[in-house]
């Protein structure tokens, strides 16, 4: 089974300007963090390829959550590093699991999308819940930087990974609000250390990237029920 195919001629010019734009944006920086750059540039893949509902996006989600982790322990955003390290990526394994055995058609990358039923769809605001209140207090234990930020980022985080484990197009909406949560944390970041800037410019590309997969997975979606 095939886990990927070619960028469409808009997903290849939307990945190729993220690309640049985080490249542009890690040559003006004069503190550099190669970390960063590696992170940023495996996470504006992963995007491309998420929002064509292809299992690569999830192994290269697992590849970025390990070195997010790394740059979050750097600053003690504690709250990123445990949810990127114990949620996210366990989560996007589960989920190239699942994406792959549940394709569109058979031999083909793209998954087939699906329409949460009410019971999960009440599963996940309870396990949003549970999931923020108890890491409220283990992000204020360990004195995490910015713990209200942090805290709001495992909420939103936490319904994105439920939502995209079962391939419905709202993870984009959560993602993108996620997306919103992290700039202002790399914002704050970036005032005491300005080798930061590419983590700000890429979670905006992020932000963009999320809202091409919400928009991309509505549309696939269409043809799958029209074809259906």
């Amino acid at each position: 089974m095939k886990i990927c195919s070619k960028l469409s001629k808009t997903e290849f010019i939307i990945w190729l300007f993220s690309v640049l734009l985080i490249l542009v944006s890690f040559l003006f920086v004069s503190q550099k963090d190669y970390l960063t750059l590696i992170a940023s540039l495996i996470g504006a893949t992963a995007l491309i390829y998420v929002a064509k509902g292809e299992p690569l996006g999830q192994i290269l989600t697992v590849v970025f959550s390990i070195f997010y982790s790394v740059i979050s322990l750097k600053f003690h955003y504690y709250g990123e590093m445990i949810t990127y390290l114990g949620m996210t990526a366990p989560i996007a394994i589960m989920s190239t699991v699942s994406w792959l055995k549940n394709p569109y058609k058979k031999g083909e990358a793209e998954v087939k999308i699906s329409k949460l039923s009410r019971n999960k769809m009440i599963l996940m605001i309870v396990l949003t819940v549970l999931v923020t209140i108890a890491f409220y207090f283990i992000l204020r234990y360990f004195n995490t930087a910015n713990l209200f930020m942090s805290t709001v980022s495992i909420a939103t985080s936490f319904s994105a990974s439920y939502l995209m484990l079962f391939r419905n197009p709202y993870y984009a909406v959560a993602y993108a609000a996620n997306d919103v949560v992290l700039i202002i944390l790399w914002v704050l970041a970036s005032m005491d250390d300005i080798s930061y800037l590419p983590m700000i410019i890429c979670f905006v590309i992020f932000l963009i990237n999320d809202v091409f997969g919400y928009v991309s997975w509505q549309k696939r979606k269409k043809l799958q029920d029209k074809k259906n």
